[in-house]
């Protein structure tokens, strides 16, 4: 059997008359129009079967009836009002705490600066972070384990909004008594796709970068894979073989002289970064914050453009 149930703002209105004295009192106080007010009462009184207000020229009384209804009504206003606040309780709770996937390069370069961004304008907040490779992290923003994701695939899931936050660079690099170190020119594209490469694992957004880059080319299979950047930039300063890395990943190597990067003209190695989630199309809340936090930080304080 199914329940027509009474609205609970009209319970609440009902109440109000037997405290405030009067419909027209009762409807100020609860912020409803009398005419609002009287027509609801109304309704009320032919779903229950029973008068509840005894309307007189001089003004509104509830019935004896009214009057039970009314006991009635108190704790299941009181209950309702209990059910809100917890629910309530149960947002802030959510509100308070950040789920974040990131693949390797943007845990690993980007995502402290980011995450210091954020914390500074809310210092209580929870903050969870998985570091995965991009294909994971599609994964887990599907599966709604994680609030918001960021990677630098170039091939990005369907059915998630994105957002770019930050560009990126991929660059050769070599020990440096690697025979291209000392190339002038660097190499050409067909030369790095006829080397073994040490590479990061498939599913990473590097490596996803790279094969695109180099599809065209025929690129023969690699001598490594390696699930990391510092496995892969180690490799490389130890002889193994050249690499292709994040700017981000090898800058302070670059700089110091432990590695050294090879030109490759003609062969295009950048990169967006993005970042991904399921739901609404505008991000709100924390992971809204965290997405703004890092789109301002990579390009000087500029707002991010809209999501696609």
């Amino acid at each position: 059997m199914s329940m027509n149930w009474p609205d609970l703002a009209v319970l609440e209105l009902l109440v109000a008359v037997s405290e405030c004295g009067s419909l027209s009192s009762a409807a100020r106080a609860v912020g409803m129009a009398q005419p609002n007010a009287s027509r609801s009462l109304a309704r009320l009184e032919r779903s229950l079967g029973v008068i509840l207000i005894d309307r007189r020229p001089g003004g509104s009384r509830l019935t004896v009836e009214g009057a039970v209804v009314v006991n009635w009504a108190r704790p299941a206003l009181d209950s309702a009002r209990e059910l809100m606040s917890a629910a309530e309780a149960l947002q802030t709770q959510r509100l308070s705490r950040l789920k974040v996937a990131a693949s390797m390069t943007v845990a690993e370069y980007l995502m402290p600066g980011w995450l210091a961004t954020l914390k500074r304008s809310d210092p209580d907040l929870s903050v969870t972070l998985s570091v995965q490779n991009s294909s994971r992290v599609f994964e887990l923003i599907a599966q709604g384990a994680a609030d918001v994701g960021f990677v630098e695939s170039p091939r990005l899931a369907t059915g998630l909004h994105r957002l770019i936050v930050a560009t990126d660079r991929l660059v050769v690099v070599v020990a440096p008594d690697h025979p291209w170190a000392s190339a002038r020119n660097g190499v050409t594209p067909q030369e790095l796709a006829s080397t073994a490469l040490v590479v990061r694992e498939p599913g990473s957004g590097t490596r996803n970068t790279l094969d695109r880059a180099l599809k065209a080319y025929g690129p023969v299979p690699p001598t490594l894979e390696l699930s990391s950047n510092a496995a892969v930039r180690l490799s490389v300063a130890a002889g193994a073989g050249a690499a292709v890395l994040s700017i981000f990943a090898v800058r302070p190597w670059l700089e110091s002289g432990a590695l050294v990067e090879v030109p490759v003209p003609g062969l295009s190695l950048e990169r967006r970064m993005h970042a991904v989630w399921k739901g609404p199309r505008m991000l709100e809340g924390p992971a809204g914050d965290l997405v703004t936090a890092a789109a301002r930080r990579e390009r000087g304080g500029r707002k991010p453009g809209a999501p696609k």
